[in-house]
């Protein structure tokens, strides 16, 4: 959040009634306000070490001297970009609540960066992170059912581990999840997982439990949902034992699930619905994995490639 101490009582009131705002009425997730947080944070503390203490005052000099300030302290165009979608989301708040009576970021384009593609395993590397594990417990059903529904769903990490029993019905093939701005959608997932949770619900999660009780579908020992850095140490663990050598982790996995499917048919609308995606156009980066493997194919096998 915003320090008080750090900036004049008003442009640290309009702030925490801006964060207030994702919070209350745009429900965003945790990790995404304390990114809008540290953004608006950031360029506030910029204007009032510029002695800008007016938020009208804002325009495009003060924006492009912000914005040069960034490239001589070697900010790259991603982190950029990501500030200037925070500040007009901001600046759109101002206008909404009568603090300002522009955006002045409303006209600023968003910094132009080559589009950095996410990371993905191949249909071998999947086969061999859900390959069976050399010992079977209660901890080694439940982290196959985990790995298998990750991979079967393209949830993010943060659902998955918090996803509660009831969300998951076997019998229709569905779970439920709140995601990003408390959207709900449903996400099929296939039979190999739904044998995988079973297997798990009948021999290893009540072992688990111990006794206690939870209202999570994945369980530790005090009965808790697993925090995401565990997911992640149990992820890496396994695929470092089946011989996988890549930086693994669990948004790989869902980017394996949409490059997947695209590569198998599965149109755009859909993956974009099963990701919880608001707009297409941040499911659209997986058309341009499988376009750069067309173009690899195409330079491999063509005689004038």
């Amino acid at each position: 959040m915003i320090e008080p101490s750090r900036l004049p009582e008003h442009l640290s009131s309009v702030a925490e009634s801006f964060l207030h705002y994702l919070i209350s009425e745009r429900r965003l997730a945790e990790n995404t306000v304390k990114a809008y947080a540290a953004d608006v944070d950031f360029f506030l503390n910029f204007i009032w070490r510029a002695s800008i203490a007016d938020l009208e005052l804002v325009d495009i000099p003060v924006i492009h001297q912000f914005l040069e300030q960034a490239r001589v302290h070697g900010i790259g165009h991603r982190s950029n970009a990501r500030r200037i979608s925070a500040l007009r989301h901001f600046f759109s708040f101002l206008v909404r609540v009568d603090q300002v009576h522009r955006n002045p970021f409303a006209i600023i384009d968003l910094p132009k960066s080559g589009q950095i593609l996410p990371k993905a395993l191949s249909l071998a590397e999947v086969n061999k992170l859900l390959a069976p594990p050399a010992v079977t417990s209660p901890l080694a059903c439940r982290d196959r059912a985990m790995l298998f529904l990750l991979y079967s769903t393209g949830l993010r990490v943060s659902e998955l581990v918090s996803l509660p029993l009831a969300a998951c019905n076997l019998a229709s093939g569905f779970v439920r999840v709140f995601g990003k701005g408390g959207k709900e959608r449903l996400i099929p997932f296939g039979i190999q997982a739904r044998e995988q949770i079973e297997t798990y619900l009948r021999q290893g999660r009540a072992l688990i439990l111990g006794g206690r009780r939870s209202n999570f579908l994945f369980v530790t020992a005090r009965g808790t949902a697993m925090t995401r850095l565990r997911f992640w140490q149990i992820l890496r663990k396994t695929a470092i034992a089946a011989g996988i050598t890549k930086d693994i982790s669990p948004h790989m996995i869902r980017h394996s699930f949409a490059t997947h499917l695209l590569a198998h048919g599965a149109d755009l609308r859909s993956v974009q619905m099963m990701l919880g995606h608001s707009d297409i156009t941040t499911t659209q980066i997986y058309t341009h994995i499988d376009q750069d493997r067309l173009k690899s194919i195409h330079r491999k096998y063509h005689p004038r490639g």
